[in-house]
């Protein structure tokens, strides 16, 4: 599809349209040296986050040059033919693109086949079909919004989602040059009101909702297209006129500056990308918009030999390194590198780049196979097939692997605990549907998320003219004993209404999350005191992780005592009206690759044990409160999942955790019976 020709206002202006035509086309060496600093910047920070703890502005680099590449192309492109051809955009981008992704799906997939556990196969199958598909952003996104995907480990195509934020610029931004050859007969005024339309809206959207705490920010177009935007706005600035040249080594040495500055400075808690995003995307503008000069500049630095060498592998480099380091650590069984490790994978990379660059990225350039729309789509059709092929490979792997139904005859979970697990029968559920054997109250949604400050209309549980209710309220700690709270309930035909909220134990204490005060959760738990003495439930039930901690509190003596301050001071809230109260000590904690290591070892789950010095380390909080508030009891169950020395991973054929910190909804409703039984014996009852 193309747009009409029309004749530019500027037509008769031969001079002015040759001048820009020249700067449109001339290569720049100093932006491929600035590719060069952004790979190593995303390198060095993948291999090693210590050293540039801040090393992931190296994307924002990249969406900086990608978006002033780009609009210089198209903006090119309709100054001298009038017009934009959206199949010839697409084929240059698929011939660009394409083949040294494929190779790396493909590599990944093959080698993920071989070396990741089966737990970690289905998560890597979709994320590459996502990868694929440039959808691997999205994907991302939807992730980091699921409580429950908290401790997912990291797929080895991950890092294809800047490459799906890029792709999905590609879709929209060369539409507005269409129109604009269009309508606006080239007008630059009409253009540059266009992108900085999209530059400002997308930088709003990006500062609000990182600004929200929301995670999925980061991986979001519309939070990140403000920085191809940026480089987009730059190539409008410069295609008639260029910076006075005594102020360009000065402007390229800030922007070089600032962009190494963020990369030092900036860490995991710096809020991102947001306001944060501004330096080095800036930084990046500045330093194309410098230019060569005479004399040192920045420009002069990255237009040397090994900085354009590494800006012409860059692409392939970064689609290289990330799944190296993933594998790496799996045949490491760390997780970290360590200096040899680094040292190796870094090389590694730098080899799989150049070798991608010589045998697949330059022969497809030269070959006329990928220059039309047909032989394009051809290339990406086979491509998306064989990833997919691959990605099917793996998901039958991971459908063989699961396991029969439950069986109460060989599943028999804590009543065999310290003792032979029956014979004939798999673990359940299998490493694999572990991590999703979870509380129906999350499928009813009756766990509050992050955000949520309002508990005025919880789930209720059993019968409306029940003649007990029970109140549950805590954090997901409390809620992964909802399976066995709701068969006691069931038995003995009580109401339960749920007020759980992720992350927040029933605390009075300033709760912190990320780095910040977690205010809903203050506002949560009021305001869960104020329906409690509303409804006036016969018995309050509540559990918290050990590993909630006030804001600004390290883990230690310090943060338990205030943790436990504040539950005393919320609890005889409840209390005072002769409520009782009973508190759920926590569980044991594992390790985050206990079912990675189930896995492995399906032979022998033993190996995956933990002693119970290291699963109960911490001290409760909620004991020393128990102490202080009348009218309050706590009940232990953890002499069902650990023994005297180790806390198994695997019980009487049932798997405990399905994560580090989490019993599997099918071992915690096996403890329902002692659960009841305790719940008497604490409040006095037979």
């Amino acid at each position: 599809m193309r747009s009409p020709d029309f004749t530019s206002p500027q037509a008769g202006a031969d001079p002015e349209r040759a001048r820009s035509r020249g700067r449109g086309s001339r290569f720049r060496p100093e932006v491929q040296g600035l590719r060069a600093v952004a790979v190593l910047l995303v390198l060095v920070y993948h291999l090693n986050p210590e050293l540039l703890p801040g090393g992931y502005v190296g994307v924002d680099v990249f969406f900086v040059i990608s978006g002033f590449l780009i609009t210089s192309l198209l903006l090119r492109e309709v100054r001298e033919h009038g017009r934009v051809s959206l199949a010839g955009f697409y084929v240059r981008r698929v011939r660009r693109l394409l083949p040294a992704a494929t190779v790396v799906l493909l590599t990944t997939g093959a080698a993920s086949l071989v070396l990741l556990p089966v737990t970690r196969l289905g998560d890597t199958a979709w994320q590459m079909l996502a990868s694929a598909a440039y959808v691997e952003n999205l994907y991302l996104a939807d992730q980091t919004m699921d409580y429950l995907a908290a401790e997912t480990a990291p797929s080895p195509v991950q890092h294809f989602w800047s490459l799906s934020v890029e792709e999905q610029f590609y879709l929209v931004w060369p539409q507005l040059f269409v129109l604009w050859a269009l309508f606006a007969r080239g007008r630059l005024r009409v253009l540059t009101m266009a992108l900085t339309s999209v530059f400002a809206a997308s930088l709003v959207c990006s500062v609000i909702l990182t600004g929200s705490g929301d995670p999925s920010a980061y991986f979001l177009p519309t939070t990140r297209a403000w920085e191809l935007a940026a480089g987009g706005l730059l190539a409008v600035f410069l295609a008639d006129r260029e910076l006075p040249r005594p102020l360009r080594p000065l402007l390229g040495w800030a922007g070089l500056a600032a962009v190494v500055a963020s990369a030092v400075f900036y860490d995991s808690g710096t809020p991102f990308p947001g306001y944060a995003a501004l330096l080095p995307v800036l930084g990046c503008v500045a330093v194309i918009a410098a230019e060569r000069s005479e004399g040192p500049s920045a420009a002069t630095v990255l237009s040397t030999g090994p900085a354009r060498f590494v800006g012409d592998i860059s692409y392939a480099l970064y689609l290289w390194h990330w799944p190296l380091i993933v594998f790496a650590l799996v045949l490491l069984e760390r997780d970290t590198l360590g200096p040899l490790g680094t040292v190796a994978v870094a090389a590694t990379s730098l080899l799989l780049a150049w070798l991608t660059k010589l045998w697949v990225e330059d022969p497809v350039a030269r070959h006329g196979l990928v220059r039309t729309g047909r032989g394009a789509l051809s290339v990406a059709l086979v491509g998306l097939l064989a990833v997919a092929a691959v990605s099917a490979t793996a998901l039958v792997r991971v459908e063989r692997f699961q396991v029969s139904d439950f069986d109460p005859e060989l599943h028999v979970g804590p009543k065999a605990l310290g003792l032979p697990s029956p014979e004939g029968a798999s673990m359940y559920p299998s490493p694999i549907g572990a991590e999703d054997d979870t509380p129906e109250a999350y499928d009813d949604g009756c766990h509050a998320g992050f955000d949520r400050r309002d508990p005025s209309d919880p789930c209720f549980y059993g019968p409306d003219d029940a003649e007990t209710t029970v109140a549950l309220t805590g954090d997901s700690h409390s809620t992964q004993w909802f399976p066995a709270l709701n068969e006691v309930a069931k038995d003995r035909g009580w109401r339960l209404a749920v007020f759980n909220k992720s992350a927040c134990a029933f605390t009075a204490a300033e709760v912190g999350r990320e780095g910040e005060p977690y205010e809903e959760c203050q506002a949560w738990n009021q305001a869960v005191v104020e329906e409690i003495e509303d409804m006036e439930p016969d018995l309050v039930i509540s559990s918290s992780s050990v590993a909630g901690l006030p804001h600004g509190l390290q883990p230690g003596p310090e943060a338990r005592d205030a943790m436990a301050e504040g539950m005393v001071e919320l609890w005889e809230e409840v209390t005072a009206s002769g409520i009782p109260l009973v508190a759920i000590r926590d569980t044991p904690r594992t390790t985050s690759d206990v079912l990675d290591c189930l896995a492995k070892n399906a032979d022998d789950p033993s190996s995956c044990d933990r002693p119970v010095a290291d699963a109960l380390e911490r001290d409760d909080p909620q004991e020393l409160a128990v102490r202080e508030v009348e009218g309050a009891a706590m009940v232990d169950l953890n002499d069902l999942i650990c023994t005297d020395h180790t806390c198994p991973a695997v019980v009487g054929n049932v798997v405990v955790y399905r994560d580090s910190h989490h019993l599997t909804e099918t071992y915690a409703r096996l403890l329902s019976d002692d659960m009841g039984t305790r719940i008497d014996k604490v409040l006095g009852g037979s």
